[in-house]
């Protein structure tokens, strides 16, 4: 019978499965992401990893951040023009941002109708649709 694995096993194991080097911070990093689908900022993960037991730097969180979002294991949400939000969720769907709370909530891709795009000339196709709808409070 086999044990189940440690949420910092298990971030182990997909780091090396996708070449990347697994040190304690990037471990760290992972187990705070990957318990779960979430929608964190840079800083939320710095708050929430140096609750631990290791302190690591902002400066290492954001280049964490930036190479689990290309090597795929995040994406990337620009919900407002210098606000990144980081998703675990990597499949396709869209989002509902809260301009006034800056809650983000997912939106499943059936939830949206896109129908028509635009003809595309060249070498170059269409990889994917992001869309974010943002949403604030009504003016009394």
């Amino acid at each position: 019978m086999h044990k189940a694995l440690s949420i910092r096993e298990q971030v182990t194991r997909r780091l090396v499965d996708l070449g990347i080097n697994p040190t304690r911070q990037r471990v760290e990093i992972g187990a705070c992401l990957f318990d779960g689908d979430k929608h964190v900022s840079a800083d939320q993960v710095l708050e929430m990893v140096n609750q631990g037991p290791y302190e690591v730097s902002k400066a290492t969180v954001y280049n964490t951040l930036g190479l689990f979002a290309g090597k795929g294991l995040l994406r990337e949400v620009v919900v407002t023009p210098g606000k990144v939000v980081y998703d675990t969720n990597t499949s396709d769907h869209h989002h509902l941002y809260n301009v006034d709370t800056g809650d983000l909530q997912d939106l499943s891709p059936e939830d949206i109708q896109v129908s028509r795009l635009p003809e595309l000339g060249g070498d170059v196709r269409i990889d994917g649709i992001d869309i974010i709808v943002r949403v604030s409070s009504k003016s009394p």
